[in-house]
């Protein structure tokens, strides 16, 4: 019976063949499935390596640092170039900033030759004096574009409390002054006529030797300058008992000529030619102190007999006036108000900077004795020694940080 049913599973063979075909049958399938273990295996070896190789890269990227995903690994960082070091200053603009910082030296100096040999500036008259007045406000004019008078607009704070401390603060100060050094009721006009007067044009020029904010110490001046229309007859009569006329008209066309179209004319050409500005604009300082020491030396010629005559405490007066107003004003802004310190330096600056030449015409032609023009003109030398010494002080103490303001 098993041979039956051996035969009856395999095909029909002969008798003696079927154990060979069995056999036959055995090893092909032994074959089969050794050959397909071997096509596994060699798959599984052929895989190995390409996976040795990214685990490896992967346990690098671990030992050095975060993982890193392939297309990190293969796109390093580039390192970013090194800033290029600053560059030094040109020896122009190393002699424009060393000409400048001596300052007070040159309108000590200038004041000096005025004093000893009046005819070398006599003949610098007022066509000269209004030109020259322009020419440093050109000067300044270039450094400046409309962004900064919109920012210095944008918080009017500094600008009215510069009024109110040029029209306020500096009459009772001369006053008070005038009262302490018990000096003659002409001199004492004099002095009490500088006070109740505008700030100078040159304090622009001192403000921007300092580092300070040019656009606000222009619109200071100008604002004060536009204000003298009124303030500087109601207090001189309120002081002084005598009503000084001033010439609206006069004051205005002065104005214009004098600051606002050599302002505009200044950022006009900073607007349309910024590089040859650029270029032009170390020369600015030295133009301005040129001018600045004109106007002095000239209007020192002028009275120069009355000004050596006058005393010590003429001199002592009209110094204290000018040095205690911008440290007064400093301390007001700085402390009492709360401004950034370069607010508060541009302002004791403005404040101390009164316009002494002014108040030597008001004086000429408004006051009959002629001894209350003479304050005005020693005014004019302290006037620029102080606002000077202050420009340079605060530059060689740095250029403050930009604080927040506060109170603007």
């Amino acid at each position: 019976s098993c041979a039956i049913t051996e035969s009856a599973s395999l095909p029909s063979l002969p008798g003696q063949m079927v154990p060979t075909a069995r056999l036959t049958l055995v090893l092909a399938l032994a074959v089969a499935s050794s050959g397909h273990a071997m096509r596994t295996g060699t798959a599984r070896h052929l895989r190995r390596p390409a996976l040795g190789a990214r685990a490896a890269r992967l346990s690098r990227a671990k030992s050095t640092g975060p993982q890193l995903s392939d297309a990190s690994l293969q796109a390093e960082p580039t390192p970013a170039p090194a800033p290029a070091p600053p560059r030094a200053p040109s020896k122009f603009v190393q002699f424009s900033d060393g000409f400048s910082s001596l300052f007070p030296l040159w309108t000590v100096l200038s004041a000096g030759l005025a004093l000893t040999v009046p005819a070398c500036l006599t003949w610098f008259t007022t066509g000269y004096f209004t030109a020259a007045l322009a020419l440093l406000m050109l000067s300044m004019g270039i450094t400046l574009t409309p962004q900064d008078f919109k920012r210095v607009l944008s918080r009017p704070g500094p600008v009215g409390l510069g009024f109110l401390l040029c029209y306020g603060m500096m009459p009772l100060l001369a006053l008070s002054i005038a009262k302490l050094l018990a000096l003659p009721p002409a001199l004492t006009a004099g002095l009490v006529l500088i006070g109740c007067i505008n700030g100078g044009q040159a304090s622009n020029l001192c403000t921007y030797i300092a580092r300070g904010d040019v656009a606000l110490s222009v619109i200071m001046t100008t604002s004060t300058t536009i204000g003298v229309l009124f303030m500087t007859p109601l207090l001189c009569q309120w002081l002084l008992g005598t009503m000084v006329p001033v010439d609206a008209v006069g004051i205005a066309k002065s104005t214009f000529q004098v600051v606002l179209a050599p302002i505009g004319a200044g950022m006009t050409l900073n607007k349309f030619f910024p590089k040859s500005v650029k270029q032009v604009e170390p020369v600015c300082p030295i133009v301005g102190v040129l001018m600045t020491c004109l106007l002095v030396g000239s209007s020192v010629a002028q009275v120069a007999g009355p000004i050596l005559n006058a005393g010590l405490p003429l001199q002592v007066g009209a110094a204290l006036l000018h040095a205690v107003g911008g440290l007064l004003s400093y301390g007001l802004f700085k402390f009492g108000a709360g401004y950034d310190e370069t607010t508060s330096r541009t302002t004791a600056i403005e404040t101390s900077m009164k316009s002494s030449a002014f108040g030597f015409l008001l004086a000429k032609l408004h006051f009959g004795e002629y001894l209350v023009r003479v304050p005005a003109a020693v005014s004019v030398v302290w006037m620029a020694v102080i606002g000077s010494s202050l420009a340079v002080l605060f530059r060689f103490l740095g250029t403050p940080g930009k604080d927040k303001l506060s109170g603007a």
